[in-house]
């Protein structure tokens, strides 16, 4: 089936009168039967009934004008689209360590795909200096970096959403039923840390001259699985508020550290290149986010 034919079609079962289509679509009458009866051989089915004044369709023509809509509407969309510069589509890849910043980086690319069903998403977990590197050899797009970081090499926006440090302990602690923990607080206790924040030494400055007296048992990458030690014995962690996976909370609870300790959250993307079309929209988005 040609796609000019179908159009030849919608127009005759439009205006039930070969005359009048044939008017409106600026062909001869005779080519205008020609090009449908040559339609009803290839599909093998009787289209039309023709009367004397008016033409009626079928149940075959009226299947085929549901789906001749539906194919003729899809073409004129593409081509608009096409024309318009709308094509969206595409992998959009993310790298980042766990932050609450993203939630609202994910709720950008949650509407992005609701929108534009071609688009993928690809999701690269790690710390900061494993997205950075990353996003150098190019195989992310976007980086996002919790921490004081110098930045002037990329693009970057900051997120509003703030990374507050705090202790994880078991609800029955007795370090539960303060609102806040010092460095005092943690002396001896057996501390889980973030590797990057040890190798950063985020808590330095923080505890200070009790650094000898702090008591690190490990380091972990990501939260989920540190959480679950936590959980079973008489084990603490140091992490950002809001990531305590709710399927292993019941039992701990979130304490800010005093004084407060935060980090803001920024997501980066290399300078002086061409942006997908898709990385464009999700900048445009994500920046409209924050108005």
């Amino acid at each position: 089936m040609e796609l000019r034919v179908l159009r030849y079609f919608l127009t005759v079962a439009q205006y039930q009168n070969m005359t009048k289509a044939a008017h409106e679509l600026l062909v001869s009458q005779p080519t205008l039967s020609k090009q449908l009866s040559d339609l009803e051989t290839e599909l093998g089915a009787k289209l039309f009934t023709r009367g004397h004044r008016q033409i009626t369709l079928t149940q075959e023509g009226e299947y085929l004008r549901a789906r001749a809509r539906e194919i003729v509407q899809l073409v004129d969309q593409t081509a608009a689209n096409i024309q318009a510069d709308q094509v969206i589509t595409g992998r959009l890849s993310i790298g980042a360590g766990e932050s609450v910043g993203m939630k609202r980086i994910m709720k950008v690319v949650s509407e992005i795909i609701q929108a534009y069903p071609d688009v993928k998403i690809h999701l690269v977990s790690g710390n900061a200096d494993e997205m950075e590197t990353a996003l150098k050899h190019g195989t992310i797009d976007f980086a996002v970096l919790m921490g004081k970081r110098d930045l002037k090499k990329y693009n970057y926006l900051n997120l509003p959403e703030v990374n507050t440090w705090g202790l994880v302990i078991k609800k029955n602690d007795p370090l539960a039923t303060k609102d806040v923990i010092t460095p005092s607080d943690l002396i001896g206790l057996p501390l889980l840390v973030s590797e990057q924040a040890l190798e950063e030494h985020t808590f330095q400055d923080w505890w200070g001259n009790l650094d000898e007296k702090m008591n690190i048992i490990g380091t972990f990458t990501l939260v989920f699985n540190a959480q679950l030690m936590v959980n079973q014995g008489n084990t603490y962690m140091i992490i950002f508020d809001h990531l305590i996976n709710n399927s292993n909370s019941n039992n701990l609870v979130f304490r800010p550290l005093s004084p407060a300790l935060t980090e803001p959250t920024n997501i980066i993307w290399k300078k002086n290149i061409v942006q997908s079309k898709v990385a464009q929209l999700f900048i445009k988005r994500l920046t409209a986010s924050l108005n």
